[in-house]
């Protein structure tokens, strides 16, 4: 039985790596006490149609219909419709499943309407049945660019079309000096019980969250309580580009590398036993440091990790 001991818990997200973290909170804690916020910076425009990578990965994997294998998309996808956009001469670097454009076709419809982006995260995760509240951090658009030696790239562009080969010079997010947190942000921060930290990206999936104004702020205000769990084990990034791109940028591409970004609002940050050499370190940052495996390739290390978690006293 999922334990309702811990009423508000509030989650920092990004996609898949992240969605592990939350499918073992959603096995041990009533969902409908979860409240996750998710990176809105991934988002991307292909076919008249607004999409919204980690929304998606977040919201299919909380409904129990994520390709596990891939991580994002719908469990026993086809591809007909991309693969007849190709033959009209469209795009097909970036995967579209038939399943999947219904998704964006009724987000983008709904945007039309003159409905949020919040709004449309909320039909999508009702209509796939899942308890917990998911949120985008922001409502307007704010697309993480990539400064490369190739020019500027869209983060999809970097990652999926170029696979991250490009060395990075720099990262901002456009439109973020007008964004503001989505409705019900700031009050799931101000009112959680215990905040996590989700083992993403912190550059490119943490990071436009913290840019958003008055976030970073409201994590500083509940710090105590404030839980960051580590993406980095042993120098590696378990999913994505996120050790190359610390590197590129002049960060440190380890547990240490990442707590530095972290410091100012995070009170205790979690790392893999791998790393254990670099707690002192840490700990000199002014957080508490607590050693956990933090490796999830399993659904009972998922729920391990969770529990664990949940125990740790602030």
């Amino acid at each position: 039985m999922p334990s309702t001991k811990h009423k508000n818990i509030t989650a920092l997200a990004g996609g898949v790596g992240a969605s592990k973290l939350l499918l073992g909170l959603q096995d041990v804690i009533d969902p409908r006490a979860l409240t996750v916020i998710v990176n809105t910076g991934d988002d991307i425009t292909l076919h008249g149609l607004k999409i919204s990578p980690d929304l998606d990965i977040v919201t299919y994997t909380l409904a129990g219909i994520v390709d596990e294998a891939k991580g994002w998309g719908y469990r026993g996808e086809t591809f007909h419709a991309l693969k007849r956009l190709a033959a009209f001469g469209r795009i097909n670097w970036f995967n579209l499943g038939d399943r999947d454009l219904a998704t964006h076709i009724h987000r983008s419809a709904m945007l039309a309407e003159g409905k949020s982006l919040s709004d449309a995260a909320e039909a999508i995760r009702l209509a796939l049945g899942v308890k917990a509240r998911i949120l985008p951090m922001c409502d307007q658009p704010v697309p993480t660019m990539i400064d490369t030696a190739e020019g500027e790239l869209h983060f999809q562009e970097y990652l999926v079309k170029r696979r991250a080969e490009p060395a990075v010079g720099g990262i901002h997010f456009v439109g973020m000096e007008d964004a503001r947190p989505a409705k019900g942000v700031l009050e799931a921060i101000r009112d959680a019980n215990r905040i996590l930290i989700c083992p993403s990206n912190p550059l490119i999936s943490i990071g436009p969250i913290l840019a958003v104004r008055g976030i970073r702020e409201a994590l500083r205000a509940r710090k105590e309580t404030v839980i960051a769990v580590c993406p980095i084990v042993g120098g590696k990034s378990l999913k994505g580009p996120s050790d190359k791109m610390l590197a590129e940028l002049g960060h440190d591409p380890s547990a240490l590398g990442v707590a530095k970004l972290y410091a100012d609002f995070t009170g205790i940050f979690v790392i893999d036993p791998a790393d254990k050499t670099q707690a002192e370190t840490i700990r000199e940052l002014g957080m508490k440091v607590e050693v956990v495996p933090t490796v999830m390739k399993t659904r009972a290390q998922k729920t391990k990790l969770a529990r664990a978690l949940l125990a740790l006293k602030a």
